[in-house]
């Protein structure tokens, strides 16, 4: 049976069963012996109780749209901010360019109509790196869509109060997350862009994907220019540097950093570089490519070799000018080599009657006074290169007293430190200045 509306009881509506009005209740035409089957005794149902009921089921069950996001919010302000971060609210009921142009984050929901219009101006009133939370039914969002590109989530409404915590928490979660990668690439370029040596990183295939401000000095041209670009390109010269790509490949192949010296080509000439490269890994552990530092040193290594010349030239003319030579081991226990020159200077005939004397780095015939001074000049010298000059008097057996400059080397041939030292004998030049200070 169906329930239809009906006038009954002084002028007070209700729903009765059609077919009872009709045609009698089921019990009644029982009574009466008539055909009961597809008849019921379902009583009659005032319009008031109606009314009073679904009121009582709205109340309990439904709440205004208004009220939904309301509640929404509330949850919403009651959590907790991440560790290091700060909440800060407001509202409006229209899309508010002041606070859209200041937040981080916006919570929108549109009720009514226009809700496109609306939506547009939100999106043009925001700060471009701001994330706007969409709260919308399925009806709201398909009329939306042209703007979900510039929508970072969509909550579809309605949802309990563990859904709204979960969701916004999942929010926070994921807000930290962007912040703290920003946070360490502002680390990243900081350090690399802050240092005069050359930094870059390459994948597998020996393409720049990232390059410090000193690398786009060094080679003339932008970030933009050398990113995703090769070594040929980069440094302007016909073909890719084949030392480069093979040391490359080697730190990929031992998973190790490997320091090496390399020379650069460039468009202003030959460029020294000290390299410490190592291996980048991808999620997986494998090799996706390396990182590479480069110091260049050409500046440097064009002085030491300036400094070996001059070295060199001093060596010669010690040579030239009837110059004492004589090399020892590092301990003085072993004389290695040694000119006459050397052995008159010293005041004896032959290196065995020097070493019988008690020879040990320092001539016995050197003076008591000066031994501590030679000595501690000679143990100054810790890299192989190093020299020291000095001058000490020498005593000979006659009495004699010989005024000497010396000039001490620390060397090094076929892996054995040695002392190479020179000795000239200035006793006339010595004397000739005593006497004019007289």
């Amino acid at each position: 049976s169906s329930y239809k509306s009906y006038h009954w009881r002084n002028d007070t509506y209700g729903y009765s069963c059609n077919n009872q009005v009709v045609n009698g209740k089921k019990s009644k035409r029982e009574k009466q012996g008539l055909q009961s089957e597809g008849y019921c005794d379902l009583e009659s149902i005032c319009d008031w109780k109606l009314e009073m009921l679904m009121w009582r089921i709205i109340k309990q069950t439904w709440t205004s749209g208004k009220e939904d996001i309301e509640q929404v919010f509330e949850i919403i302000k009651e959590m907790l901010p991440m560790k290091n971060f700060t909440h800060t609210f407001t509202e409006s009921e229209q899309p508010s360019s002041e606070f859209a142009a200041k937040a981080d984050v916006i919570f929108a929901c549109f009720e009514g109509e226009d809700i496109q219009k609306k939506m547009s101006t939100l999106t043009k009133v925001k700060r471009e790196n701001s994330e706007l939370i969409l709260l919308a039914d399925k009806e709201q969002t398909a009329v939306l869509t042209e703007f979900l590109d510039r929508v970072r989530d969509i909550w579809t409404m309605p949802f309990s109060e563990e859904e709204v915590r979960f969701r916004f928490l999942r929010w926070q979660e994921a807000c930290k997350r962007e912040k703290d990668a920003w946070q360490t690439s502002h680390y990243l370029e900081a350090t690399i862009n802050s240092v005069p040596n050359l930094i870059w990183f390459k994948d597998k295939d020996g393409i720049h994907e990232k390059v410090n401000d000193s690398f786009c000095k060094t080679v003339h041209k932008t970030k933009r220019q050398v990113e995703g670009r090769g070594h040929a390109y980069i440094w302007d010269v016909e073909h890719d540097d084949p030392a480069c790509i093979e040391s490359e490949r080697e730190v990929m192949r031992r998973m190790e950093t490997c320091i090496a010296e390399e020379i650069v080509q460039t468009k202003e000439g030959t460029m020294l570089l000290t390299t410490y490269k190592s291996p980048l890994y991808d999620l997986d552990g494998s090799v996706m490519g390396t990182v590479g530092v480069g110091i260049d040193i050409t500046r440097e290594r064009a002085y030491e070799e300036e400094i070996i010349q001059q070295n060199r030239t001093l060596e010669t003319i010690f040579t030239t000018m009837d110059c004492g030579v004589m090399c020892h081991s590092l301990d003085g226990s072993r004389v290695l080599s040694i000119n006459r020159a050397a052995l008159s200077i010293l005041g004896y005939d032959t290196v065995e009657e020097m070493i019988s004397a008690g020879f040990n780095m320092i001539a016995p015939s050197v003076l008591d006074e000066d031994r501590i001074k030679l000595r501690e000049c000679i143990e100054t010298l810790e890299t192989v290169g190093d020299n020291v000059s000095v001058s000490y008097r020498v005593k000979h057996k006659d009495g004699s007293v010989l005024y000497v400059m010396g000039n001490v080397k620390l060397v090094e041939e076929n892996g054995q430190l040695y002392y190479q030292r020179f000795l000239l004998d200035c006793t006339d030049q010595k004397l000739l200045e005593q006497q004019e200070r007289l």
